[in-house]
C-alpha cells in the first residue's frame, strides 16, 4: 500500500462523520476485510479514497436493508453475486418483520384499551353475554377504584386476549354459577356445611378468569357484593336475600381456613 499525505484521502473519524457510522464499526469492517482504507499516511495512518467512501455507502445502504456483512461482502466482491436476488429475499423477509411488527402493534392498541376500558366489548355485547342485570358502567367503575392495583393490570391484560367467543365463555360460567348459587339458597344449604365450602371454591375458580383471587379478597369482594347497591340488586335479582346469603358462606369458608372475616384486607 503505497505512501501518501493527510490531503489525499479521508481519516476515520472524518469517514466516520461523513458516512455516520463509527469509529468502532469502520476499525471491524477493516479487520474482517469488509471496507480496508486503500492508502496510509507517511507516519501509517489509514486513509479513505473516494472509492473506498463509495463503497461505504454502498455497505450501509446494504445493512440498513438488513443484510449480514457477510451477505454484503458477498454481493460487493463476486462478479457473479445476484444482487436482485439478495435484495428481493431481503424484501420478502422486510414484508414478514412489517407483518408482525402491525400484528404486535394491534395487540398493543388492545393491550391499552384493556387497561383504559376494562372490556373490549360494546355495551350491547355486554348485555347480550351478562344479561339483563349486568351494569355496563361496571367496568369503569372498577377502573376507578382498581385501575393502580396489580389485580387490574391481570385483568386488563387477559382482556385484551379474549374477544366475544371467549367472554361469552366466561359469562356462561357466571351465569351457571349465579344457578347454583340461587339453587343453592333455595334449598337450604347452610354456611360452613361442605356443598357451601365447593359453592365458595366455586366461584374462587370462576372468578379467576378475570385475576386470581385470594381467600381474603374474595371476603372483601362478597362483602362488597353486599354492600354495593349495584351489587346487591345483581344478586337479589336472582333472588331475594343472595348477596347477604352469599356473604355468609364465604365468611364461613374463610373461617375454616384460619382467617377472621372482620379483619381481612385485599390481599
Amino acid at each position: 500500500m503505497p505512501d501518501t499525505t493527510d490531503a489525499d484521502g479521508l481519516t476515520v473519524g472524518q469517514v466516520s462523520a461523513r458516512v455516520g457510522v463509527t469509529v468502532r464499526a469502520l476499525h471491524h469492517w477493516d479487520e474482517i476485510g469488509l471496507a480496508r482504507p486503500s492508502l496510509r499516511t507517511a507516519a501509517g495512518y489509514r486513509l479513505y479514497t473516494a472509492g473506498d467512501l463509495e463503497r461505504l455507502h454502498r455497505i450501509v445502504v446494504y445493512r440498513e436493508l438488513g443484510l449480514g456483512l457477510d451477505r454484503i461482502g458477498a454481493v460487493l466482491d463476486d462478479p457473479a453475486a445476484d444482487v436482485p436476488g439478495a435484495l428481493r429475499a431481503q424484501r420478502e423477509q422486510v414484508t414478514e418483520r412489517i407483518d408482525r411488527l402491525q400484528q404486535l402493534g394491534a395487540g398493543l392498541d388492545r393491550m391499552i384499551d384493556a387497561h383504559q376500558c376494562g372490556l373490549l366489548l360494546t355495551a350491547e355485547q355486554q348485555a347480550a353475554m351478562f344479561g339483563p342485570r349486568w351494569n355496563p358502567d361496571w367496568p369503569a367503575q372498577a377502573r376507578q377504584r382498581y385501575g393502580d392495583t396489580k389485580q387490574w393490570q391481570q385483568y386488563a391484560e387477559r382482556s385484551a386476549s379474549r374477544g366475544p367467543e371467549e367472554w361469552q365463555a366466561v359469562a356462561d360460567e357466571v351465569a351457571e354459577l349465579d344457578r347454583a348459587l340461587g339453587d343453592a339458597m333455595d334449598t337450604g344449604v347452610e354456611p360452613g356445611s361442605p356443598e357451601a365450602h365447593r359453592l365458595v371454591e366455586r366461584h374462587r375458580e370462576v372468578f379467576a378468569s378475570y385475576f386470581p383471587l385470594t381467600r381474603q379478597m374474595q371476603v372483601c369482594l362478597a362483602r362488597r357484593y353486599e354492600a354495593d347497591p349495584g351489587f346487591a340488586a345483581h344478586y337479589d335479582g336472582i333472588r331475594t336475600g343472595l348477596a347477604a346469603w352469599f356473604r355468609r358462606i364465604v365468611d364461613a369458608d374463610a373461617r375454616a381456613h384460619g382467617i377472621d372475616p372482620d379483619t381481612a384486607t385485599w390481599q
